[in-house]
């Protein structure tokens, strides 16, 4: 998942973007107002961390902005105001979630998967595709109850594969979700990842297949059939 994070406090916003990032999303991040829409019109995200006192132009005319041009990319506000006309100001603009500072970096996290997983189209924490059971709450993959052990990278590409079980997801999709504008990660970079994939999944009745032209497929049935 790709999180686009608009804060003007610097020390906020670098811990932002490294604490997401060891999540496992690609996280951009910009220290003002003025650039934001030329980001978002450039670049397909998944969810807006938007603080609404920013330099130039205001969080809420940012998500006027937006919501005004029909983009519908999920909006969440990190603020210092706490009064609720100031959450219901930010809410009737636009926002789906909201949230007041200080706040504590394990709620964040949770209402972040809480967006990924309205994406995704789980509506539950746990994602199950075969003999896999991915808990992303917990940030942990299962096989027939046995913890797999993943790196962060690894994890987040067999997140995408196992929301889509039985598609195609393309090299692309990958890259344009786990990668940021200063981060090296590449195609290249995407088949390494599958191939360690492939090693950790070896005789767990799950495989990815490559789909030539196009991109893999997390497959349960026929490496169950072969297994």
């Amino acid at each position: 998942m790709r999180v686009l994070v608009i804060e003007d406090d610097t020390t906020l916003g670098h811990a932002l973007q490294e604490f997401l990032a060891q999540q496992g999303y690609a996280v951009d991040w910009l220290a003002d107002g003025e650039t934001a829409l030329s980001a978002i019109a450039g670049q397909s995200y998944d969810l807006l961390l938007l603080d609404l006192n920013l330099p130039g132009k205001s969080g809420l005319e940012i998500l006027h902005d937006l919501r005004a041009s029909q983009e519908q990319l999920p909006v969440l506000i990190l603020t210092a105001r706490d009064g609720v006309e100031d959450r219901v100001a930010g809410l009737d603009a636009g926002a789906d979630d909201y949230v007041t500072k200080p706040f504590e970096l394990a709620e964040l996290a949770a209402r972040v998967r809480a967006f990924g997983r309205r994406r995704s189209g789980q509506k539950q924490p746990l994602i199950e595709a075969g003999p896999l059971q991915l808990d992303t709450v917990g940030r942990e993959v299962r096989v027939n109850g046995e913890r797999l052990a993943l790196s962060v990278r690894e994890l987040s590409v067999l997140e995408m594969l196992m929301a889509r079980a039985g598609r195609v997801v393309t090299k692309r999709q990958i890259v344009n979700s786990l990668s940021a504008w200063d981060a090296d990660f590449s195609e290249n970079a995407v088949e390494v990842y599958v191939y360690r994939l492939r090693k950790r999944l070896e005789g767990t009745g799950a495989g990815i297949q490559t789909v030539r032209g196009f991109g893999y497929l997390l497959d349960v049935e026929s490496a169950a059939q072969t297994s």
